[in-house]
């Protein structure tokens, strides 16, 4: 404000010292172009200052939301845990926990059941000697399933896979 005040004021103070009134409404006309610039500069000023209050104001709810969610989680955790240690303690503590048996049969041992079935239905059709071409064809599709079962394990997690 200072600044448009100090302008406005040479202005005046040239226009009445001079005698020519070109030159004073010219620097009448500069006067003004002057103190709109300085308001349209202070004026960006104030939006800058906006702007960078407003993004203050964002990131220190971003901080606020991530702090409530941490601590969501922690009391979360804490409670499953605080679950979990009573469970131990209601049970006995001379037990050793036998981990879960996992029911049905395994990918591989279905495999193996399925191979071999197929295996000696497919030795019938192609053997002549229909007992020769089952057994055969019964330990080839075992083997074959078993192998493939195998691998279904592994990939599910009941079996740890080879290192």
């Amino acid at each position: 404000m200072k600044k448009i005040l100090s302008v406005a004021a040479l202005a005046i103070l040239l226009s009445a010292c001079s005698n020519n009134a070109k030159e004073a409404a010219m620097i009448k006309q500069q006067a003004i172009v002057a103190v709109k610039d300085s308001l349209r500069l202070d004026s960006f000023k104030r939006a800058d200052a906006l702007e960078k209050e407003r993004i203050a104001q964002v990131k220190d709810e971003e901080i606020r939301t991530a702090r409530i969610r941490e601590e969501k989680r922690t009391l979360l955790l804490a409670e499953r845990n605080e679950a979990a240690e009573r469970r131990s303690n209601s049970s006995s503590s001379n037990t050793v926990a036998t981990p879960a048996k996992k029911k049905g049969w395994s990918q591989a041992a279905k495999g193996t059941a399925i191979g071999a079935g197929a295996g000696a239905i497919g030795g019938i059709l192609v053997d002549k000697n229909n007992a020769r071409g089952a057994i055969i064809g019964g330990v080839v599709g075992a083997g074959t399933g078993y192998v493939i079962g195998r691998a279904q394990d592994r990939k599910s997690g009941r079996v740890q896979p080879k290192n």
